[in-house]
């Protein structure tokens, strides 16, 4: 007999476990602290656009959701970047038109749930989870209404964010090991509306980015014309939250910052003092499970900061690997979560520091003459050489490699760069014979270096 699931958090990750444990039988409860989004008529103002790629819609397939959620995704097939100098450039990226989806957090959780509750999944809105007993999987809750309630759950899932009620317990046990890490940097949501007639008022199909240096701006497509604009910036110092306290201040920053971006923004100064400024944390935890009875996943397990568009991908390949390791093991709990456990833990460190990695280049590195040929020259190697060379980039976005694996590329990586574009300008000597033959040579030593990890897990 399938055991009885419950799932803290409706969110994301939560809701998309749960239609995939429905699918193959289980009786499911999500728990959640917030009342139903799909009721609500304001939003909460400090959402981060998703960037939809490989991992998650693998995912979605697995849980046969592609087709009802493709109508809300907008394909991104490159970064459009608004410079200092008022310029403007883009970059693609990857070699073969690859895209990266927008899609609004709201819109795709929403759909989850409903999709969820079609499957036949129970949710439970208002129910905050104060404290749990992870030996004896006894859970407390207060109720919307303010009464207190007690749950026992038999296979139990922390799918409830960077603060999850699970993870929490799981630190006030013996031999637990975690860390939450803030970066001195905050984001606040700002809007970009369509113009008079729906259309978009930039082009829909990049990521937009104003890189500043310390700081950054970035805008995403929606379904409406509209653009989800986030500001990246310091909370102290001279480029900072802390400096923009008038509505002189912010008009005066834009103008002299992101002047295009503030011609296109008729609520800048309500959207600015209206929307909170968050702040962004990763987490790490060790172990991630307890015995067969309950187990961390998605943001709960390894939450990450959003600069490289992977936290909901990352936890939604969770569900991926969840999913094959039920067929694997069928009901063996034990061993699943234990597996499960093997298989995550050094992917979600790995994607935590590439997280933080790709950060620095958005903000500082895109607009750097040197970085955007670099990125010019994967790109041709990546045709020249399809079978030896895929960069970091489309490693992480376009493929299933596990993240750990990409990120011990990035030295190899590195020191292949360094020959080519310490050889001179590549697109004038790629197809001279001598450079061509030290070229055969750069990426052969690249290709044995990176053969000796594991690319299949």
């Amino acid at each position: 007999m399938s055991r009885q699931v419950t799932i803290l958090g409706a969110g994301l990750v939560g809701s998309l476990l749960s239609i995939i444990l429905r699918k193959r039988g289980y009786e499911v409860t999500l728990y959640e602290r917030r009342s139903d989004m799909r009721k609500a008529t304001v939003g909460a103002g400090r959402s981060i656009n998703l960037a939809m790629s490989a991992r998650g819609w693998k995912a979605l397939d697995l849980a046969g959701l592609r087709n009802d959620l493709e109508a809300i995704a907008i394909p991104m097939h490159g970064r459009y970047l608004h410079l200092a100098d008022g310029t403007v450039t883009t970059q693609a990226y990857g070699k073969n038109n690859e895209a990266i989806y927008s899609v609004s957090r709201g819109e795709l959780n929403k759909k989850l749930m409903t999709l969820a509750e079609k499957e036949g999944v129970k949710i439970q809105f208002e129910h905050r989870c104060n404290k749990i007993d992870v030996p004896k999987n006894i859970l407390n809750f207060t109720t919307g209404d303010g009464s207190e309630k007690t749950v026992n759950a038999d296979l139990l899932f922390g799918a409830d964010g960077a603060f999850s009620a699970l993870r929490t317990a799981y630190t006030h046990m013996d031999k637990v090991n975690c860390s939450q890490n803030y970066l001195e940097y905050g984001y606040k949501e700002l809007n970009i509306p369509p113009a008079a007639d729906g259309s978009m008022m930039m082009d829909k199909n990049y990521l937009h980015i104003w890189p500043r240096g310390n700081y950054m701006m970035i805008a995403l497509p929606n379904t409406d014309g509209s653009f989800t604009c986030t500001m990246f910036m310091p909370f102290e110092g001279e480029n900072s939250f802390a400096n923009l306290k008038t509505k002189e201040d912010v008009n005066a920053f834009f103008d002299a910052k992101f002047a295009d971006a503030k011609a296109l923004m008729p609520t800048l100064i309500d959207d600015f003092f209206t929307n909170p400024t968050a702040s962004l944390i990763t987490t790490h935890i060790f172990p991630w499970h307890y015995q067969d009875k309950s187990a961390l996943i998605g943001d709960a397990a390894h939450a990450i900061v959003p600069f490289y568009g992977q936290g909901m991908n990352a936890g939604f390949e969770d569900c991926t690997i969840l999913t094959g390791l039920l067929d694997k093991h069928g009901e063996d709990w034990t061993n699943i979560l234990k597996e499960y456990e093997v298989r995550r833990k050094p992917n979600g460190d790995a994607v935590a520091k590439l997280a933080l990695l790709n950060f620095v280049e958005m903000r500082d590195k895109v607009s750097d003459p040197a970085f955007l040929e670099r990125k010019k020259i994967e790109k041709e190697l990546g045709k020249k050489y399809p079978d030896q060379f895929v960069s970091i980039y489309e490693m992480v976005s376009f493929s299933h490699t596990p993240y750990d694996t990409a990120i011990r590329c990035i030295e190899a990586q590195d020191q292949l760069l360094g020959n080519i574009m310490n050889g001179g300008d590549f697109f004038a000597e790629m197809d001279k014979e001598g450079f061509a033959a030290k070229l055969d040579n750069w990426i052969d030593d690249y290709h044995n270096a990176v053969q000796q990890l594991d690319f299949g897990k």
